[in-house]
């Protein structure tokens, strides 16, 4: 495969995640805008609230690494090379970051952890 083709990644992204594929990109652009346009509200971050969110980091990651092996073919087990941990590393790592976003977002719109800026 000399090209990179975005439907071919389209296509073993769904052969991978099945019906769990558009939920979860779903859930990553609703929660980046909200998480942005949170940040332009609140005018950075809060420390409080991201210490907080920082606390469903690790939960995210298992979540994250029972997802991939609940809708993959292969477990943990199978895994046997260096790239089959470090892709077992980058999921755990971009479910905990995902996780700690969401809670952040969730707890700034609800307004949760953190004091308001006085203006």
């Amino acid at each position: 495969m000399k090209e990179l083709d975005p439907l071919i990644l389209l296509a073993v992204f769904q052969e991978m995640l099945g019906a769990w594929l558009w939920p979860l990109v779903a859930v990553a652009v609703l929660g980046t805008l909200a998480f942005a346009v949170l940040l332009v509200r609140d005018r950075g971050l809060r420390a409080q609230r991201l210490v907080g969110a920082q606390l469903l980091a690790v939960p995210g990651g298992a979540l994250a690494l029972w997802i991939m092996a609940s809708v993959s073919s292969s477990g943990f087990t199978d895994a046997a090379g260096p790239a089959d941990w470090v892709l077992i590393a980058l999921v755990f790592m971009l479910g905990a970051v995902g996780a700690t976003i969401v809670a952040y977002t969730l707890a700034g719109w609800l307004g949760l952890g953190g004091r308001a800026r006085s203006a």
